[in-house]
């Protein structure tokens, strides 16, 4: 009789954990490549206006260089170019702002020495200022605080340039 208890055991066991979870068919994952059509991208061309007549807006009404370089006040303007503007300018091209490499071509002597001396003002106030700020993603250039004398140097660098 205790064979039939342990054949009716184990015939109980097998009933009870053959009936638990059945497995179901794992579902692979398949990824779908879906065409989308790409969307051309027109690259806008922030081109800030070339303005030799704008003379900005500061303390610099008239000013002129001389026929040749001071080469000593150019030194002297790549010291303080070097100390003060290289963080967001470069020489030959554009970081957070313009490259310095032509400035003439495009700007004023008097525009670039109220920019340097004066820009919260010009950039509140002087159309290309404010454009250059849009197209430079609203980065606002900071006062140095320079003297005269040294945006008067860096004037006479960026000829050199």
């Amino acid at each position: 009789m205790n064979i039939f208890k342990s054949i009716g055991l184990v015939f109980i066991f097998l009933l009870i954990s053959s009936c638990g979870d059945s497995k179901k068919p794992e579902e692979k994952s398949i990824y779908k490549r879906v065409k989308t059509e790409k969307k051309q991208i027109k690259e806008v061309n922030n081109v800030t206006p070339v303005d030799l007549n704008n003379k900005g807006i500061g303390p610099i009404k008239n000013y002129s260089f001389s026929s040749e370089v001071n080469l000593e006040l150019a030194n002297e303007g790549k010291q303080v170019f070097n100390s003060k503007c290289t963080a967001c300018h470069n020489v030959n091209r554009r970081l957070i702002g313009p490259a310095m490499a032509g400035i003439y071509e495009r700007r004023s002597v008097e525009w670039v020495l109220n920019i340097m001396l004066n820009p919260d003002q010009m950039l509140k106030e002087d159309p290309i200022a404010i454009a250059l700020l849009k197209e430079y993603n609203n980065i606002l250039m900071l006062n140095q605080n320079l003297s005269e004398n040294e945006a008067k140097s860096l004037a006479e660098y960026f000829r050199t340039l």
